[in-house]
C-alpha cells in the first residue's frame, strides 16, 4: 500500500539518531505484522490526556494492535477526555506556577497533569456516579470482572452519550470497547477509580472481591500469551513503569515458573522513553537487560526511541496506518 505524506516525510528526513531509530522501529512492527504476529501496545504516563487516543483509537480499529497494558489512569482518563473536554484548561506555562498558583488550581477543582488540568466534577465524579452503579449491581449478583470490562460496560450501556464532548472515533477505550480488545491494567488500584472503589469496601458498600485483581490479570495474560503466540508477540513500550514492567514478565513466568520451556521470546521489543540509562532505573534499562531476564531473545529485534512520546507515538502510528 502506498504511504502517505506523514510516512513519506519521516523516510526522507528521519535519516539518524533517534529519527532513525524511530523508522526503524515502525518498519520492524509493520513486518511483524505482516508475518502474522500480534502486537502488544503498553500506555504509561498521561498518554490518555495527551490525546493520544485521536490516532490509537483508528490503530485500534485497523487491527493494528492486539492487546493492551495500561496504568489505570490511563484507561480511566480517555473516557474523562470523552465527557469534559470542553472543560479541560490548558496552562502553557505550568513551568512558572508558584505553588500558591498550585493550590488555586486545587481549590477550583482542577487536577494538574504537566501543561492540562483535569476537572474532578465534570470529570472524575461525572464518571463516579455511573460506574458505581455497574459496581454495585456486579457486587449484589456476586458477580466478578476487571476494571476494563467494567469501564467497557459503561461506555456500550450508552449512559455516558449525553456527555459526549469529542467525536467518538477519537476514544481508544471507545474503540477497545467495541473490539472487546483485552487490556491488561496492572496497579489498578492506584488510580482515581481505584481510590473511589477502595473507598466504597472501606465503607462497607461494596466487596473488594467484585474486582478482578492483579494476580488474575498475569493469569489471564498467561492464558492469552500461550493462545496467541504461535506467530510471535511483539511488544510496543510507551513510557517505562508498572504499564511495561507487568505484562512482558509474563514470558519468563510461564518459561521458568511453569516450567514451559516452548514458549516464545517476546518477538519485538520497542520502547519510547525519556529515561535514560541509570543505576538500578528499569524504565531506564536497554534493552539487551531483558536478555539476562529470558524477555527477550538473543535475535529479537529491539529499539530504544530516547524522545517524548507524545512526538514519537503518532508518528510511529501515522506510519503503521500509511497517513
Amino acid at each position: 500500500m502506498t504511504k502517505g505524506p506523514i510516512s513519506e516525510f519521516i523516510q526522507k528526513y528521519y535519516l539518524h539518531f533517534n529519527a532513525a531509530a524511530l523508522v526503524d522501529a515502525a518498519k520492524a512492527y509493520e513486518q511483524q505484522l505482516a508475518d502474522g504476529a500480534k502486537m502488544m501496545v503498553t500506555l504509561a504516563g498521561a498518554m490518555s490526556t495527551a490525546e493520544l487516543g485521536k490516532i490509537f483509537a483508528e490503530m485500534i480499529r485497523r487491527d493494528k494492535v492486539q492487546i493492551i497494558s495500561c496504568t489505570g489512569a490511563n484507561l480511566e482518563e480517555d473516557i474523562m477526555n470523552l465527557v469534559a473536554h470542553s472543560h479541560y484548561e490548558r496552562v502553557p506555562n505550568y513551568r512558572d506556577l508558584t505553588p500558591q498558583q498550585e493550590w488555586d488550581l486545587l481549590e477550583r477543582g482542577l487536577n494538574r497533569v504537566t501543561d492540562t488540568c483535569i476537572p474532578e466534577h465534570e470529570a472524575f465524579r461525572r464518571l463516579q456516579k455511573h460506574i458505581y452503579k455497574i459496581w454495585k449491581d456486579a457486587d449484589d449478583k456476586g458477580e466478578r470482572y476487571f476494571p476494563h470490562e467494567f469501564m467497557y460496560k459503561m461506555l456500550l450501556s450508552g449512559v455516558l452519550e449525553e456527555y459526549y464532548e469529542i467525536d467518538l472515533k477519537d476514544s481508544w477505550m471507545y474503540a477497545a470497547a467495541e473490539e472487546n480488545l483485552p487490556i491488561i491494567v496492572p496497579g489498578w488500584e492506584d488510580s482515581t477509580m481505584g481510590n473511589i472503589f477502595a473507598s466504597y469496601v472501606i465503607k462497607g458498600e461494596l466487596k473488594a472481591s467484585t474486582m478482578k485483581s492483579g494476580i488474575e490479570y498475569m493469569t489471564f495474560l498467561a492464558d492469552w500469551y500461550t493462545k496467541n503466540s504461535s506467530n510471535g508477540v511483539g511488544f510496543f513500550q510507551i513510557g517505562g513503569g508498572i504499564a511495561g514492567d507487568f505484562p512482558i514478565c509474563v514470558v519468563p513466568m510461564l518459561y521458568q515458573d511453569m516450567e514451559m520451556h516452548d514458549v516464545p521470546f517476546w518477538s519485538y521489543f520497542c520502547q519510547i522513553s525519556d529515561s535514560t540509562t541509570s543505576y538500578g532505573s528499569y524504565s531506564g534499562a536497554v534493552p539487551n537487560e531483558k536478555i539476562t531476564w529470558g524477555k527477550l531473545d538473543i535475535n529479537t529485534p529491539k529499539f530504544i526511541i530516547e524522545s517524548d512520546a507524545t512526538i514519537v507515538a503518532p508518528l510511529i502510528f501515522a506510519y503503521l496506518l500509511d497517513l
